[in-house]
């Protein structure tokens, strides 16, 4: 990471994925910007990692194409020219917040979601590719979770965002991979400990038994921060428009040994 230059969106507090993004990129000699949404940047403790980081934070809502636009043009007056790496790491549900069911969603709220959480993806590299504002060989990473593929019922319509989320970064890979031979991918990580995380309802249960499944456990966000640095650098030149799962291996698990043990513990 000696030399690249790159932007992590969504660093909130020390508990986020992206927060320890930024650690592990500026200690593997990475230099980054910092961004969120404005109301983020109210609440959380961004300026303090700034501060760890040697890092400019610039605000912006990422479902504006202006704000995007303004914050890759800084972000490339800060950094001398184009970017290396991108991460996208933000994702709010209104439904969720206000404890909305699946079977009764607010339509206004389910469009913020998609808005905020998914179509966010698209605009973030869509401005970065009309800019022209990653070089070749590039590598733009976003977080999801494996709702996008299986039913977790109290993940609500953050699983549909996910869902789409993964869609993007192949179609969006495809054309970027033509264009700058820029990677596109995902990481599907394992339940975290996170602020945003720790808010789904159910959350300590769906943590434990995931954790239970995994052969080698949950990965924390220390782990997945080590793994998307892996993918910014160009040891993984060659992977593009894929769902990488980082959790453990519980998404090729059936059941487990330690599962069955405690199911039969609750039957007797």
């Amino acid at each position: 990471m000696q030399g690249k230059k790159g932007i992590i969106f969504g660093a909130l507090d020390e508990n986020s994925i992206a927060w320890k993004v930024a650690l592990q990129c500026v200690g593997e000699g990475a230099a980054i910007t910092l961004s969120n949404a404005p109301i983020a940047l109210r609440m959380g403790k961004i300026n303090e990692l700034a501060a760890q980081c040697n890092a400019e934070v610039v605000g912006a809502d990422a479902t504006s194409m202006e704000d995007l636009t303004r914050l890759y043009q800084r972000a490339m007056e800060i950094h001398g020219g184009p970017l290396d790496f991108v991460l996208h790491s933000i994702g709010m549900s209104p439904n969720v917040r206000k404890n909305k069911p699946y079977t009764d969603l607010n339509y206004e709220w389910y469009a913020k979601t998609l808005d905020i959480s998914a179509v966010s993806f698209h605009k973030v590299i869509q401005a970065a590719y009309q800019l022209d504002a990653i070089k070749d060989w590039g590598s733009i990473l976003a977080l999801s979770y494996i709702a996008a593929q299986r039913n977790f019922p109290n993940y609500n319509d953050m699983a549909d965002a996910k869902a789409t989320l993964e869609s993007i970064a192949r179609s969006f890979g495809y054309h970027y991979g033509v264009k700058r031979h820029v990677r596109v991918n995902t990481i599907s990580q394992s339940p975290t400990k996170t602020t945003a995380g720790t808010g789904v309802a159910g959350f300590d249960v769906f943590y434990n038994f995931a954790d239970s499944m995994s052969p080698l456990g949950n990965a924390d966000a220390e782990a997945c921060a080590n793994y998307c640095v892996m993918m910014f650098s160009d040891w993984s030149r060659y992977v593009t428009m894929q769902n990488l799962f980082h959790d453990g291996g519980y998404s090729n698990m059936g059941i487990s040994e330690k599962v069955i043990e405690m199911i039969k513990g609750k039957g007797e």
